[in-house]
């Protein structure tokens, strides 16, 4: 008889997952487990991510019908996860082994490499990943054999940090867990300002709140008065507000797509919905705007029905983050006995490949060979509709205005002004007014999620609602009160 007590422990230790004094977010926990979670992002892009994950099987739709990731998903998916490791250190190794072996005799080619596959050393590799599959099924299948047997009727929900630890999991390889079918991906789900699955019917104006990569829905701290929904519920209280959770390592495309299908199925559901608004940070803003490119393409009845896009510190033309990964990593391949370590440049998610350039449709990269996507210059462009008001927030570290080029790279620490702004020299420009434009001062990327001015001028374009009455012609300049250090 196994001993079961490691795991009858876990679920005591998150039983209960629905009790109010457990189950609410203080702002200062919560953010703190986030504080850093872009910053590490860099560390982060060198674990390898097996080639076998083909692009094209984004397109699935699959996240769409699916439940919530639980409790018995985590331990099933971790235990995938973890025998996946030992396949893909494998691969390095046995990847390192045909390099030192065949360059140096002028045998790196298709060809020898394939032969290497057919041999005895090969085969030994092969051994190794097979037993490791198996191993891995075997224990997956396990845990949730074992746990339907005790919680047949009482499957628990992930407490809060598990599921900000799981969205940080698919920001990083969220592709690499779609394509390998593990239940730690996230499907696209909308929650309500109490923290449950949008079930019950809503009517007239809602907002839309999209998170960034590796965040949550909880990133909003929708529990809190002072996070952004709830400001904006209390600014006009028949406002509906509803936070959108999804996959952030898919391509950009694919969960644009999806996007554009789930909040048709919610205007198919609530026809009384009269007007929808999107509030995207960072990558949640591209997202937003690519359903509005497929929504229309799809010729979906949601999007008519779009009144205002605003985006906060999305890199609409890119974000440096991904462009030096990619950088070091080409650099790598390059080096001789070294080629094969650029394999661990390729566990970024697709939707931080995407983040190189601003791609947010299929055609960046549907197309292409291995995990790329199209050069800056050929990528195509998405133009707005031009019934949505559009308006576009940027933020700086710096905290007063500067003329030099270098306080514009600077940009929030991750995005430029000029891409949050969404300012190009070509057809990629995004022709938004003058007057709907804000660069604030002394905000990071991530504060830009929190920070009181921010809040008040979105909430002030919500009220104004598209109205051109004393709307200035210049981009708006908002000011730290009192100076201090950023951080």
């Amino acid at each position: 008889m196994p001993n079961t007590k490691p795991i009858d422990t876990i679920h005591d230790l998150f039983a209960h997952p629905h009790d109010d004094s457990e189950n609410q977010p203080s702002s200062e926990s919560s953010k703190g487990f986030q504080d850093n979670v872009y910053e590490q992002l860099a560390n982060l892009d060198y674990i390898y991510m097996d080639k076998q994950a083909t692009l094209s099987l984004d397109n699935s739709d699959d996240d769409i019908n699916r439940e919530p990731v639980n409790l018995v998903d985590f331990f099933e998916g971790l235990a995938q996860l973890v025998t996946m490791g030992v396949v893909e250190v494998t691969d390095i190794a046995e990847a390192i082994h045909r390099e030192i072996v065949l360059r140096p005799l002028g045998r790196f080619n298709d060809r020898n490499q394939s032969k290497w596959q057919r041999g005895l050393v090969g085969r030994i590799y092969g051994t190794v990943r097979h037993a490791s599959r198996l191993i891995g099924d075997n224990v997956a299948s396990g845990v949730r054999l074992y746990d339907s047997i005790l919680n047949k009727k009482n499957i628990q929900p992930l407490p809060e940090k598990l599921k900000r630890l799981v969205n940080v999991l698919n920001g990083v390889m969220g592709h690499h867990l779609v394509t390998h079918h593990n239940p730690l991906a996230i499907p696209m789900v909308f929650y309500d300002r109490y923290g449950y699955l949008q079930q019950g019917e809503v009517a007239g104006r809602i907002v839309i709140l999209c998170h960034g990569l590796c965040m949550s829905h909880l990133s909003w701290h929708p529990f809190e008065n002072d996070g952004l929904g709830e400001r904006i519920i209390q600014s006009q209280p028949t406002l509906t507000v509803l936070y959108l959770d999804y996959n952030t390592g898919r391509h950009i495309s694919s969960n644009g797509r999806n996007l554009s299908k789930v909040i048709q199925n919610l205007a198919d559901n609530n026809p009384n919905i009269t007007q929808i608004d999107l509030i995207g940070h960072s990558m949640g803003g591209l997202v937003a705007r690519s359903a509005l490119f497929y929504g229309k393409q799809q010729g979906f009845n949601w999007v008519k029905r779009v009144g205002n896009l605003i985006t906060l510190g999305s890199p609409h033309h890119g974000a440096s983050l991904e462009r030096i990964g990619n950088f070091v990593q080409d650099r790598i391949a390059k080096l001789p006995f070294a080629g094969s370590l650029a394999k661990l440049g390729d566990l970024r998610s697709a939707g931080i490949i995407d983040l190189r350039h601003g791609s947010i449709r299929d055609e960046d990269w549907q197309y292409l060979e291995g995990r790329s996507i199209l050069p800056h210059e050929f990528r195509h462009p998405a133009e707005l509709p031009l019934h949505v008001h559009t308006y576009l927030v940027a933020g700086t570290l710096a905290e007063a205005h500067y003329d030099f080029m270098a306080a514009s790279l600077l940009g929030d620490g991750l995005v430029t002004i000029d891409s949050a702004l969404g300012e190009h020299t070509d057809e990629h420009v995004l022709f938004v007014p003058e007057g709907h434009k804000a660069i604030f001062y002394g905000v990071s990327h991530y504060d830009l999620l929190y920070n009181d001015r921010v809040h008040k001028q979105v909430i002030a374009w919500l009220l104004q609602n598209g109205r051109s009455d004393n709307i200035p012609n210049v981009c708006i300049q908002s000011y730290p009160d009192e100076l201090g250090v950023v951080i």
